[in-house]
């Protein structure tokens, strides 16, 4: 094998491999933030689960309290639960005042 044979097989395998190992190189990269980015998303999502969880727990602690309270003071807080609003008159009603 001359010197050029030597140089033109370097280049032939060499380069391609070289290129390759680039190729590979930035591609591990690129999945390597993709993964980073699908981390902080997660995280944000198990954070707002988590407040969303703490209001839900509050809430049925509240309902735990009313079930086991005394019956007039349940009555008391079932109403004080609902929102005011003003009683909308009935349709017959309507048609027998008109």
């Amino acid at each position: 094998m001359n010197p050029g044979d030597v140089i033109a097989l370097l280049i032939t395998i060499l380069l391609p491999t070289l290129l390759l190992l680039y190729v590979i190189r930035r591609w591990f990269a690129y999945k390597e933030k993709q993964l980073d980015v699908q981390a902080r998303v997660s995280a944000e999502r198990a954070a707002e689960y988590a407040a969303s969880n703490t209001v839900l727990e509050q809430r049925v602690r509240v309902l735990e309290q009313i079930v086991t309270d005394a019956g007039a003071q349940t009555a008391a807080q079932i109403e004080a639960l609902r929102p005011r609003t003003e009683p909308q008159p009935r349709e017959s009603e309507q048609g027998q005042r008109g």
